[in-house]
């Protein structure tokens, strides 16, 4: 199979970072602080708004316009897709980035998160264009707060172990933070996506013209008890890898299938 080759040399680097909660987010600065410890060639294209929930949507229908705000960092006013493709097929488009890192976001991508987000998009977006990404998204310490510390003691480690044995063409890897300050964080380990879907409570409500508008609601169906998940583990306290495939075919279904439609 088709494999990213393994990282010897994180020096030789060239790394680009993208997010979905725009180019002033925190969680991006704390991204570019842990991506300096591997490599001094740090690229940064990010949006110019935040674009969560963005999914991995492309903006076609109007200009993107790229700004320079410094020597290797753009904001785009596009979607994160937007923000990978413009900087590895334009930007970038000499060298290419080596590596992509994608947050690290303000809330966690567990579950079928990981279809709406603008993080995980980002990140989807460069294997797509054939270079190897990692998204990085952390659960609150509490409402209105984050533990930026626990991120940035644990990524660094995170993302040498997982670019130092390479893995399919594929695949993106998906890291999950626990909203817990570093000395409570129980460890590292590998994880399945779990479920909890959200928006089936949509609430309705009256603007003061009496019409109806809607909100889609946090309440989730969720099932954090199952073991082996991204949800149960970071609901244990440990920071969760979920290797995620680009491919969505489903094999045992293509099997099924093959008996009706046999193909040629």
């Amino acid at each position: 199979m088709t494999a990213f080759a393994p990282v010897t040399d994180f020096s030789k680097l060239r790394i680009l970072l993208s997010n979905d909660d725009g180019i002033h987010a925190r969680g991006l600065s704390v991204l570019e602080k842990i991506a300096r410890q591997l490599s001094d060639d740090i690229w940064v294209v990010a949006p110019s708004v935040e674009r969560s929930g963005a999914g991995h949507s492309l903006t076609i229908h109007e200009p993107l316009r790229p700004k320079k705000i410094s020597e290797k960092r753009f904001s785009i006013s596009g979607t994160p897709t937007d923000c990978v493709m413009v900087a590895i097929n334009h930007l970038m488009k000499d060298t290419p980035p080596d590596l992509v890192l994608s947050g690290i976001n303000h809330g966690p991508n567990l579950g079928e998160d990981v279809h709406y987000s603008g993080t995980v998009a980002a990140a989807m977006e460069g294997v797509l264009l054939g270079v190897p990404a990692i998204a990085l998204s952390s659960c609150l310490l509490e409402p209105g707060k984050m533990a930026w510390e626990t991120s940035e003691r644990f990524a660094p480690d995170i993302i040498r172990k997982a670019c130092s044995v390479g893995w399919g063409k594929n695949v993106l890897i998906n890291v999950n933070f626990p909203g817990l300050m570093p000395e409570n964080v129980k460890g590292v380990t590998l994880a399945t996506q779990g479920k909890h879907k959200l928006g089936d409570d949509m609430v309705l409500r009256h603007d003061p013209r009496g019409l109806p508008y809607l909100w889609i609601a946090t309440k989730r169906t969720t099932d954090a008890t199952l073991d082996g998940t991204d949800l149960k583990a970071v609901e244990e306290g440990y920071i969760a890898i979920t290797p995620l495939n680009v491919d969505l075919t489903h094999g045992p279904t293509m099997k099924s299938l093959s008996h009706v439609f046999p193909g040629t």
